[in-house]
This record gives structure tokens, C-alpha cells and sequence, in this order.
């Protein structure tokens, strides 16, 4: 698959690939909050390449460009925000369908009081 296509679909899969290691590095992070930071890291990037380093660097490690890119297209922007909302999305069901909230309880008594006394406490 190649052309137009293909580079938006890419771009997509890499801010899905960003929710993914965000998602990694802050577990207890909302599914939200999530995908709005890998949209932040993804938009940081594009905007780097407006400055030209990207580019500079490129030419001097080749494999910077595979990470940074060297161009901006606005159009990168809008690919960003689809993957990095339907990654957030997946994310957010699959945690649903787990029963888990990241950090928050995952079973219906792991939030209830014991029902025997602590320990070393005298019983009557």
C-alpha cells in the first residue's frame, strides 16, 4: 500500500503505538488522559518540523527520520487525532470489558471492609 492512503494510515498506527507506551510508562492514567498526551507528544513532534532540525538531523542519523520526520503537513495533525482517539477508545472498552479501571479495584470486595479483626487484636 502506498501514496496518500497509506502515510495516514501510518501516521495513525504511530499515535496509536504512542498511546501504547504512555499507557505503559503511567498505568494509572485514564484511558483519556492517555490518548490526549500521546495527541500532545504526536502534535509536538509535527511542530518540530517546522523548525528544520528534524530535517538537519536527518541528514546526519538517517534512522531520525523513521522517529521525528522532517516535514510538516497539516493533514499529519488529523491522523494523529483519529489514531490516538481510536486507540484511547480501544483502551478505554478493553479496560471495561476487564473489569479494571487502572489501579481503581477489579473485583466487586476489593474495596469492602474485612469482615474478621485485624490482626493482634484481642477477640471477646
Amino acid at each position: 500500500m502506498d501514496g496518500p492512503v497509506a502515510a495516514f494510515v501510518g501516521d495513525a498506527l504511530y499515535a496509536a503505538l504512542i498511546v501504547v507506551v504512555i499507557a505503559f510508562l503511567a498505568p494509572r492514567a485514564s484511558a483519556v488522559a492517555v490518548a490526549v498526551a500521546a495527541f500532545a507528544v504526536c502534535a509536538a513532534v509535527e511542530l518540530f518540523q517546522l523548525t528544520g532540525v528534524p530535517a538537519a538531523l536527518a541528514d546526519t542519523v538517517p534512522a531520525v527520520a523513521l522517529v521525528l520526520g522532517t516535514t510538516f503537513q497539516w493533514t499529519d495533525l488529523m491522523a494523529y487525532a483519529i489514531g490516538a482517539m481510536l486507540a484511547g477508545a480501544v483502551d478505554a472498552i478493553s479496560r471495561r470489558a476487564a473489569g479494571s479501571s487502572r489501579g481503581g479495584p477489579t473485583t466487586p470486595s476489593a474495596g469492602a471492609r474485612p469482615t474478621h479483626p485485624p490482626a493482634g487484636t484481642p477477640s471477646r
